[in-house]
């Protein structure tokens, strides 16, 4: 069976998005949708690049619409605008806005009858899936997730909506004394300020008033008000020779005792060289399970908590089963 998807939005993950398909010989791209004049997007393949607006109608041919937009603004208004009228995915990953997300979306997705993934990625997205296991295997313990060092799309793109910034990048950085606690078997009590810094790399506009730009980043509710952040500004020049790549990763422990009182630790890690081209490749294979999901009648929002891990794959149950197993 092969799945008809179809992008919306043409930044680094719909890019990610596109390349991904090549690697799954069960999905189609069949059109890449932008909010831009179509003619002036160039694609690395000869997929048709239509204008948003034509989805509006509901009627185009897609198994799965992948929403490849920002969590800062985008998603909370393009998720639920489509999670209606097709079969939607999107990487939502403001996570204390994760709830009034899904809400919204499922309402919609209820009402047109469709299947919505919301937080599919990494973290959220894989990383949520090595927590729940690892709290339900190790009822009795504490958690911690380190994210980095690396780029993140998402703040980076948050700095990029501030008034007087052309461009950014945002690296978010454990703390090594924090990760190496938890390591040892310490079970230290963290505050967010504790196990991360973040480091940005902003180009102003001309005549931009780079201290406003500054206190506007340190700031922003659920992004930077919780870190320390150090803010530099440099030029575009410098900022695409020394910060084009988008390297990511990060990890999930979590340590816990046993009823006999022994001790464990569970950590799970990954290391990204490309962070939008990972999420992409993450957002390709939910797409095949949501297909799936909606060929058998389901509706609504749902979570990677909700899919059953054997719908990502393009193997039957019973190779599944000799090869993984």
């Amino acid at each position: 069976m092969t799945t008809k998807i179809a992008i919306l939005g043409y930044g680094n993950l719909g890019r990610g998005v596109e390349m991904a398909v090549t690697q799954n010989d069960d999905i189609e791209l069949v059109g890449i949708y932008t909010r831009r004049d179509p003619a002036t997007v160039k694609v690395a393949s000869a997929t048709p690049v239509l204008p948003a607006a034509q989805l509006d109608a509901g009627t185009e041919d897609i198994d799965v619409l992948i929403i490849c937009g920002g969590s800062a603004t985008d998603l909370p208004k393009l998720t639920p605008a489509y999670a209606g009228k097709y079969n939607v995915i999107d990487s939502f990953d403001t996570h204390a806005n994760i709830p009034a997300h899904f809400a919204a979306v499922d309402a919609a997705a209820r009402e047109g009858g469709k299947v919505a993934l919301i937080s599919a990625g990494w973290d959220p997205g894989l990383f949520s899936l090595a927590r729940l296991y690892a709290n339900s295997i190790l009822p009795q313990g504490n958690d911690y997730t380190f994210w980095g060092k690396g780029i993140s799309q998402g703040h980076s793109d948050a700095i990029r909506r501030i008034p007087g910034v052309r461009d950014a990048k945002q690296y978010t950085i454990p703390v090594p004394e924090a990760l190496e606690a938890v390591r040892r078997g310490e079970n230290p009590q963290l505050t967010t300020r504790e196990k991360h810094t973040r480091e940005c790399f902003v180009v102003l506009e001309e005549g931009a008033d780079a201290a406003a730009v500054a206190e506007a980043i340190i700031n922003m509710p659920n992004y930077f008000d919780e870190y320390d952040v150090t803010v530099n500004f440099i030029s575009q020049e410098e900022l695409n020779e020394q910060h084009s790549a988008m390297p990511h990763g990060g990890f999930v422990l979590r340590s816990g005792a046993t009823a006999s009182g022994n001790q464990h630790l569970i950590e799970y890690s990954l290391k990204l060289d490309s962070n939008p081209e990972f999420t992409s490749s993450v957002l390709v294979a939910y797409a095949r399970a949501i297909a799936r999901l909606a060929a058998a009648g389901k509706s609504g929002a749902c979570t990677v908590f909700d899919v059953p891990p054997a719908l990502l794959s393009p193997y039957q149950p019973d190779y599944l089963r000799a090869h993984f197993l």
